[in-house]
């Protein structure tokens, strides 16, 4: 068991980046699946790389549709996770709301 109360799963949002990782054998899957076998209940998904799609809305919500199913068959109730947007690159939207 985790002594961690809350996990963020960071997802790349670029093009290709996102598919890969949600693919099958892919890093994204595994991690989600790791934190809730470990006992992490709480989660939040941070969508990287935003800035590479320009910030479509389009893409997040696909990324939020497809991430969502996902993580329900893993056990977690996707209406009580928060998906946010940012930008590591540029520091959007991780310490401070994004305008």
């Amino acid at each position: 068991t985790s002594q961690a109360d809350c996990a963020i799963l960071i997802i790349a949002g670029g093009t290709g980046e996102f598919e890969a990782g949600i693919s099958k054998d892919g890093q994204t899957r595994e991690h989600a699946l790791l934190a809730f076998t470990l006992g992490v209940r709480q989660l939040i998904v941070a969508v990287n790389k935003m800035d590479s799609v320009k910030w479509s809305e389009d893409r997040f919500n696909e990324i939020i549709k497809e991430t969502s199913t996902f993580i329900k068959k893993v056990g977690y109730n996707p209406k009580a996770v928060a998906f946010v947007p940012i930008s590591g690159w540029h520091g959007d939207n991780m310490l401070e709301e994004s305008s």
